[in-house]
């Protein structure tokens, strides 16, 4: 094995890759040899940049970077990737699946009191949405690529999650609940696809100043907060998380299975 590119020849597919945790995770995984799928849902300028920032980082590393616009959450959308990707060549080849999606409602339970009519309120079929989008997605997605034969024999499944799973932030209370089931779904996860020789875990990154999180209300806050609150006294950026996840990935880490793996700094012991 060339130990400067352990993953050549193997694919990971990313959901959600235009930016963020994505995008730099492609970045990473790309140095190290590994070829791509990257799926984001974006307006058409937005994805003509993604693209062609992904076709630049598979030029300089001498990979190959499939780019597609599409709704990852839409099941004949996620068949016809699959059914396009799923060439002989690829058979058994994806090492990695990882779920970055970040779509969601941010709306509150409740009209602050003396207030009226003010705010759009969460609904069920708001949590609903959430829920699947941020969370129990990852399992149709691993399902069908299992069923597909697409999976390496030694796979990594990797979810997201943050601190708002467990701790109030403002009109974050459908994405928290989409968060938590994935918790839970990442444990059971862990113990009935591990005879099929995937590895599920869970990464709670701290507070990254990307385009999801400034889409929070209050998000200078929580910006704010993690700059004198992290240890290491500076926040997360999207390239710590990436560099994990390339970690989480290596023969090593073939033992890691159904963990919460905290990728901040220690920003969460404060």
């Amino acid at each position: 094995m060339n130990t400067e590119l352990p993953f050549a020849g193997l694919w990971a597919i990313i959901l959600g890759g235009s930016s963020g945790f994505g995008f730099a995770t492609a970045e990473k995984l790309a140095s190290k040899g590994m070829n791509l799928a990257v799926l984001f849902r974006e307006p058409s300028g937005p994805a003509k940049k993604a693209t062609e920032a992904l076709a630049e980082i598979a030029a300089e590393n001498n990979v190959e970077i499939l780019s597609y616009n599409l709704n990852v959450l839409d099941n004949s959308s996620r068949i016809s990737f699959i059914d396009e990707f799923g060439i002989p060549d690829r058979l058994g080849k994806v090492k990695l699946l990882m779920h970055s999606v970040a779509r969601g409602n941010l709306k509150p339970l409740v009209e602050p009191k003396g207030e009226t009519g003010q705010h759009s309120l969460l609904t069920v079929e708001d949590i609903q949405m959430t829920s699947y989008a941020m969370g129990n997605s990852l399992l149709d997605w691993t399902r069908d690529i299992l069923n597909a034969g697409l999976f390496h024999q030694d796979s990594r499944i990797i979810g997201l999650t943050s601190e708002g799973a467990d701790k109030y932030w403002d009109a974050y209370a459908a994405v928290s609940i989409a968060k938590a089931s994935l918790q839970s779904l990442t444990t059971y996860m862990a113990v009935e696809f591990a005879p099929y020789g995937l590895r599920t875990n869970l990464i709670q990154a701290g507070i990254t100043n990307t385009a999801a999180l400034q889409r929070i209300p209050g998000s200078d806050k929580l910006v704010e907060i993690a700059e004198t609150r992290n240890p290491l006294q500076r926040m997360t950026v999207p390239g710590d998380v990436a560099n994990v996840i390339y970690l989480l990935c290596t023969d090593e880490a073939a033992w890691i299975n159904g963990a919460l793996l905290h990728v901040d700094g220690g920003e969460h012991c404060r």
